[in-house]
């Protein structure tokens, strides 16, 4: 047991983020920088609204003393108008202007800015001024605009008016301008203030920094230093309760750690060795029976070959793998080793929901007894056998149990977590080999019959369509016999013995490629050779429409197509009755292939409403369908049946 020396280190050091609001480092300098952000933006303001005051003030000064040059300049008008009567319009307009002066001092203009200041005394002196030039100035003014004349009383009355009404101009005046000089001086203080808060504020700012991060940091960094120089007895003085706090209360905590590791370093590594020993051994089990469950055998030699691994990897003396026949409800067993001969005879067909194993299969939950320490020493049938422990676990895909696998043991046996989890683990790759067994026979029994339509096919599209022909020649040569028409006689014999070469000839295809290669390389002359074929057999006129040039297709699109041509023609010459056939082709984007008779046609629903189908029919469409083309048979009015398939570009394969 390793002593404390530091008993800091004993305490829970709590996570940084659930400390007080008040007990943050990042709130403590948020709060110093919003109050030095506070006072400077409090001492700004106070400058720009002294210096908005004091250019209101200027404003006002200028305005004001405009009201002294304005007055003379209204008492010459006024002289003016008495020698020129005519004048009287200038005179108007600068009593208006010297009112809107008047106005905008009591009103101020923001503006500009313009602004009297809101002193009292300059107020009443303000007020003194209107009423002056209301009572006495104005109306004299307004008598000579009203009677378009002056009269020399009216020029020495208003005369007598500017001294006394001036000298109220010059008091407001000056009461404005020691205003703006009292501002000035405001200002000033402020600037001063200004300039001496963002020096005591860097000043300040920087020893809290230094407080409160770079001294906490250096001591951390000193003892990081020391801790990696191998003094695990390194420790750092907690003096704040903030984030530096906790991070050197959870260095401290680190450095108490890491003396203890390195007092039980030695026992940690092997641990930790024996750990990935077990790991590997497990990651080795299951590459082993994965590469073993991947190869061809059957499902016996999977399940004996799975079986024999796991006995061996964990020292069993005996397992079994059984399979569920769930229809019957039973237990197969497929393979076994280590097991008694009458317990093996005995549990060949288990019942499911009977003794461990079948108990175990009902449920689908791994299942291990420990047999030695039950009470009735004869319950169990590998309780009798001399097995101390008896272990269950499931061979399941997905949802769907295909079994169980058991292992045996005569020793009493504890099977941790981990191996429970490894076993389950392999029961689930065994249940995936087993349901790649029933897939690929599955597949094989599909490829058969795959292959046997193929054939039924080709059968029909060759041999079939050849004896037919045979036998309509070996009846027309009947009646050339009948009527002793030797010239008719040699022309049937031709016939067949062109009929017979053809139908070797397809055999030998059929046998050789198994009709997935084509002798003509080229679409138009493959089918030149089917219709070349067809008019030597019936004689009949067959007209050839031409279309495109596209690319070559694929040998098993072109396989079908021609098949399907030839079909078309075989109907015509055993059902039409037809006197000429027109094939057209078009071969560009899409490709088009489409038969035409002008026979006697057929009845769409009589033909759907045969009980057995027709075979021809159905395979045209099945070849269409594997080709990736739509087929299309309707009868043609008046007279006619008309074929149409459509391979459309999407689907078009070019070899």
């Amino acid at each position: 047991m390793t002593v404390n020396a530091d008993p800091l280190a004993e305490q829970d050091v709590p996570l940084a983020g659930g400390l007080p609001l008040s007990r943050q480092l990042t709130v403590k300098i948020l709060f110093s920088f919003i109050s030095f952000l506070l006072l400077a933006l409090t001492a700004i303001g106070a400058t720009l609204l002294l210096s908005w005051q004091l250019e209101g003030g200027a404003a006002a000064i200028n305005d004001a003393g405009s009201l002294r040059m304005r007055t003379f300049q209204l008492a010459r008008e006024l002289d003016q108008v008495a020698r020129q009567p005519a004048s009287v319009v200038q005179l108007t307009e600068r009593i208006g202007r010297f009112e809107q002066t008047l106005q905008r001092l009591e009103q101020g203009d923001p503006a500009r800015p313009l602004l009297v200041p809101r002193r009292p005394d300059i107020l009443a002196e303000l007020d003194l001024v209107r009423r002056h030039w209301n009572t006495r100035m104005r109306p004299i003014l307004l008598a000579a605009a009203s009677q378009a004349q002056g009269s020399a009383v009216q020029v020495s009355a208003f005369d007598r008016e500017i001294e006394p009404f001036v000298s109220k101009i010059d008091l407001l005046v000056g009461d404005i301008e020691q205003h703006n000089a009292r501002k000035t001086e405001w200002l000033r203080l402020c600037q001063t203030l200004l300039a001496t808060l963002a020096v005591l504020g860097t000043v300040a700012l920087i020893y809290l920094m230094f407080l409160l991060v770079i001294r906490p940091l250096e001591r951390l960094h000193l003892g990081i230093q020391r801790l990696a120089k191998g003094d695990f007895s390194s420790r750092v003085p907690v003096e704040t309760q903030d984030e530096f706090g906790e991070v050197a209360s959870g260095f401290n905590d680190m450095a108490r750690r890491l003396a203890e590791a390195n007092a039980t370093l030695e026992f940690q590594v092997e641990a930790k060795t024996a750990k990935l020993t077990e790991k590997n051994r497990e990651l080795s089990l299951l590459y082993e029976i994965a590469a073993f469950l991947n190869q061809p055998a059957t499902l016996e030699e999977l399940s004996q070959g799975f079986l024999n691994r796991v006995l061996r990897a964990f020292a069993a003396d005996g397992g079994a793998v059984r399979l569920s026949d769930t229809p019957h409800g039973m237990l197969f067993l497929v393979a076994e080793s280590g097991l008694p001969d009458g317990l093996r005879q005995r549990e060949h067909c288990l019942p499911i929901g009977e003794c461990i194993c079948g108990e175990a299969a009902a449920s689908g939950a791994v299942r291990i007894e420990q047999l030695h320490l039950l009470d009735d020493a004869g319950r169990y049938d590998c309780q009798r056998a001399g097995f101390a422990v008896v272990s269950s676990f499931a061979i399941s895909t997905q949802s769907r149990l295909l079994g169980v696998f058991n292992l045996h043991f005569r020793q009493p046996r504890i099977f941790t977590r981990q191996q429970q989890q490894l076993l389950e683990t392999l029961g689930q790759n065994l249940a995936v080999a087993l349901d790649n067994q029933r897939l690929a026979a599955k597949a094989r029994e599909l490829a058969v019959l795959e292959e046997r339509n193929l054939v039924a096919q080709g059968l029909h599209d060759s041999i079939a369509q050849g004896l037919s022909f045979l036998n309509l020649q070996a009846q027309m040569l009947d009646d050339a016999l009948r009527r002793d028409d030797r010239a008719a006689m040699g022309d049937s014999l031709a016939q067949i013995q062109a009929g017979v070469q053809e139908s070797y000839d397809d055999v030998r295809e059929l046998l050789t490629n198994f009709r997935t290669s084509l002798a003509a390389v080229d679409l138009f002359a493959a089918v030149d050779a089917i219709l070349e074929r067809f008019r030597r057999q019936t004689g009949l006129r067959v007209e050839v429409q031409r279309e495109g040039g596209g690319a070559p297709l694929l040998p098993e699109q072109q396989l079908q197509l021609l098949f399907i041509l030839q079909e078309s023609l075989s109907n015509v010459r055993k059902h039409a009755r037809a006197s000429r056939v027109v094939v057209r082709i078009e071969d560009d984007r899409d490709v088009r292939l489409i038969i035409r008779d002008d026979g006697v046609g057929f009845d769409a629903q009589e033909v759907a409403a045969r009980p057995s189908g027709h075979f021809g029919l159905a395979i045209m469409r099945e070849r269409a369908q594997r080709a990736g083309a739509a087929l299309s048979i309707e009868p043609v009015v008046p007279h006619g049946t008309l074929v149409c398939l459509h391979l459309p570009h999407q689907h078009r394969l070019t070899a």
